[in-house]
């Protein structure tokens, strides 16, 4: 059980990405904080099933996300494994693009994990251990047209995970982030009805030829395989993986 002892914190892990990694982490033993939106029912089993207290705030207010850290401390313990995965989407040409849609992007997707970082790392600094994980994305690295706030924020992500890490890089904390490609979740699940109608297509052709263009590989990213190289990354052996950018995206960014 590496984390034995341990108290990690999941941002937007009440279901896809986030839900793997909190399941992973609490399968080795952390004391855990799940975060996000959805059925209260459905969160309530899954807090049950990891033994994790819940909390809803929302990763756009900075001061609930404060009183989420405060209460996490009180309540678990300082945080030692911070993943940072809240995440939203917006898709729009920049001239039509809602400033208020790219406002909310920004502050879930970028600023959220500078917040809950800024009142992390102290105590990590205290204690000399720490791992911070930032969900990033292929659009932390290339663009794709129609996603101006959502490839900003990820690029952001990436040199903010660059930047802390080399801030604390003699504190015995890590900062790196994950960069999947195409992710085979629910919500990427409920378009392909829709783009098989709307476009005419089988459903092979809208997975292939829609949704995995640009991975070579031609087969999602598993929830599973991101949660894997997460719970490595906590591992003594990855201590010397700091300020990294992990590609996991099937060839994407190789092209």
């Amino acid at each position: 059980m590496i984390l034995e002892g341990k108290v990690a914190l999941v941002t937007g892990s009440t279901s896809g990405i986030g839900l793997a990694i909190a399941k992973a982490l609490a399968a080795e033993g952390a004391r855990l904080m799940i975060n996000g939106f959805g059925d209260p029912a459905e969160i309530e089993r899954e807090c049950a099933e990891l033994g994790a207290v819940h909390d809803g705030a929302d990763m756009a207010k900075p001061a609930e996300i404060e009183t989420m850290m405060k209460r996490c401390a009180d309540e678990l313990g300082p945080v030692d494994v911070l993943v940072n995965n809240a995440g939203i989407q917006h898709v729009s040409p920049v001239e039509d693009f809602p400033p208020e849609k790219w406002d909310a992007i920004i502050a879930i997707n970028l600023s959220s994990a500078f917040h809950t970082t800024r009142l992390a790392v102290p105590a990590m600094k205290q204690k000399q251990w720490g791992r911070i994980i930032n969900t990033a994305s292929a659009h932390s690295l290339v663009a794709s047209p129609f996603k101006s706030a959502y490839v900003a924020a990820k690029h952001g992500i990436a040199g903010f995970t660059k930047t802390v890490a080399l801030e604390t890089a003699t504190s015995g904390i890590t900062v790196n982030c994950i960069s999947p490609g195409y992710v085979w979740t629910p919500l990427v699940e409920k378009q392909i009805p829709d783009t098989m109608k709307a476009r005419n297509m089988t459903r092979e052709q809208v997975m292939n030829d829609v949704l995995l263009a640009g991975q070579p590989t031609k087969r999602f990213v598993t929830t599973e395989e991101i949660a894997a190289l997460a719970l490595f990354l906590c591992r003594e052996e990855a201590k010397s993986i700091t300020g990294t950018n992990l590609s996991m995206d099937g060839g994407w960014t190789a092209q």
